[in-house]
């Protein structure tokens, strides 16, 4: 891994949905674009740094909205646990956004590890449930083979 990667894509962190894995990946790659702002230390990188941090917000939402959409059409028994993890999530970082955009104590490296942790884990954890939930659905029989985030 090189010095301006925070993290690269694993395919332990599939969740074998290839819409949901791609979306993982634009996440991952907009944490190591934040990083990569966080290096650079003067105006420049901070307009860049904040341009980033509301185009990973944007994705975050989209992100979400689909994920939650797909549990939604397979009725994934855990979804309201899953919608409260993403909505905590949401506010935290626009919590810390609103810190950012009005100069108070921001470190973006310890934002930027933040967002790294958090997905990762929330991949590991908790999109892994879900995924397996709609695997053990398609055994049985019970869904088809196209998985919808429509």
């Amino acid at each position: 891994m090189n010095d301006d990667v925070l993290v690269e894509w694993d395919d332990r962190y599939s969740v074998n949905i290839q819409l949901i894995d791609d979306q993982h990946k634009e996440l991952i790659n907009l944490t190591n674009i934040l990083y990569k702002g966080c290096l650079a230390g003067d105006e420049t990188a901070r307009a860049y740094f904040m341009e980033t941090i509301r185009r990973t917000v944007e994705y975050v939402k989209y992100h979400f909205s689909a994920e939650e959409k797909m549990m939604e059409n397979i009725k994934y028994p855990d979804i309201a646990q899953h919608k409260r993890e993403h909505e905590s999530f949401v506010k935290q970082i626009l919590g810390d956004v609103e810190k950012f955009q009005e100069g108070k104590k921001f470190v973006p490296n310890v934002f930027v590890r933040y967002l790294k942790d958090w997905i990762l884990t929330h991949i590991a954890l908790e999109d892994k449930k879900y995924s397996a939930y709609i695997f053990d659905l398609k055994k049985k029989g019970l869904l088809g083979s196209r998985i919808s985030a429509h």
